[in-house]
């Protein structure tokens, strides 16, 4: 599959002041060294726990983390192809980083944070059509009216402002505002964490449309394993700043890897009430936070078949087969070592 975006090596670090001359004391590795490519037309889903590095990933890969915190560091690439060319989006300036905001469009997690209360839906949708477009403005109002429409929402909602409308209604606004550029990838950040449970099916329904209908790419990032699988073509799996497993999303849903992987799939609720939960696997402890990772392993301080090693070498991000990659030498002993009496109880 062609490319549309690869990262390569990404490292975001945000420093950590304290004193009376704020001097730096630490630093938060949000992300750290991630690298995964992503092709035309495809879903992949980037899946962990709060804390993660997920929408540090999805704001990287949009140029804005230098915009809401001007002292981060960044390195590594965010190579994306236009055209025949490959442009590193990475340390771009705003003023080079315009041309490409139209191709690249998010959705963001929280409906009622992020529409201006201040803006009618028609100057929110349109807003961006008048920075980055050369249409008239009857050719915005037209193209406004219409993606409103395709997204299930009335002409009239252009006179009218964020407040007057339900969460799910609002999401549907910021995914107009999102395709109206008629962008080619499109991070969608929890688009439907926020939302309720009948409202999600149907939000998700209407991304899938029109990703059909438009040839849209998405980077889907969410922390429910279970809508994950749904939209996605691949899987991703975080933990504290590096991908630990990615795969084909069937693959990684019915047959984990990595100990992380299976203990968020165990984790996920069964609709079977008499379903067994046998083999269920358990994590000790909370998530560490960035500011304290663990040597080695990230994850080997609440891994259930840590090893001696674990604490010592960092895993690299090998192929086991031909779809997929885990950070993890012992993954494909875990039925053994769960024998042996090496996972935790």
């Amino acid at each position: 599959m062609e490319p549309l975006l690869e990262i390569k090596d990404l490292r975001v670090t945000f420093p950590i002041y304290g004193g009376v001359l704020r001097h730096k004391v630490a630093e938060v590795r949000a992300v750290d060294g991630v690298s995964f490519s992503l092709g035309r037309g495809e879903t992949l889903g980037l899946v962990g726990e709060s804390g993660s590095g997920k929408t540090t990933i999805g704001r990287a890969i949009l140029n804005l983390l230098r915009t809401l915190s001007p002292e981060v560091a960044l390195s590594g690439k965010v190579i994306y192809h236009d055209n025949g060319e490959s442009i590193d989006l990475n340390g771009l300036s705003r003023h080079a980083m315009a041309p490409y905001r139209t191709q690249i469009q998010m959705i963001f997690q929280d409906p009622f944070a992020s529409l201006n209360p201040r803006m009618t839906v028609g100057e929110i949708i349109g807003r961006s059509l008048k920075l980055h477009t050369s249409l008239s403005r009857r050719e915005r109002l037209n193209r406004t009216v219409s993606v409103l429409d395709r997204v299930g929402l009335q002409a009239d909602a252009i006179r009218r402002y964020p407040h007057e409308f339900s969460g799910g209604q609002r999401q549907r606004i910021g995914i107009a505002r999102a395709v109206v550029t008629r962008p080619r990838l499109i991070v969608a950040d929890e688009p439907v964490s926020a939302l309720d449970v009948s409202v999600q099916a149907q939000v998700i329904n209407l991304l899938q449309e029109l990703q059909e209908e438009f040839g849209l790419t998405y980077l889907f990032i969410a922390h429910d394993l279970s809508v994950v699988y749904h939209v996605s073509d691949r899987i991703a799996v975080m933990y504290l700043g590096d991908i630990v497993e990615i795969g084909s999303a069937e693959r990684v849903y019915r047959e984990p890897r990595h100990p992380y992987t299976r203990a968020l799939l165990s984790a996920v609720p069964q609709p079977d009430p008499s379903n067994s939960r046998a083999g269920r696997t358990v994590l000790v402890g909370d998530i560490p936070t960035p500011l304290g990772k663990p040597s080695g392993c990230a994850f080997h301080s609440r891994c259930p078949i840590a090893q001696n090693d674990c604490s010592s070498s960092v895993p690299s991000l090998d192929p086991i087969e031909n779809d997929r990659a885990v950070a993890c030498p012992y993954a494909q002993r875990y039925e053994e070592l769960a024998d042996n009496g090496s996972v935790l109880s």
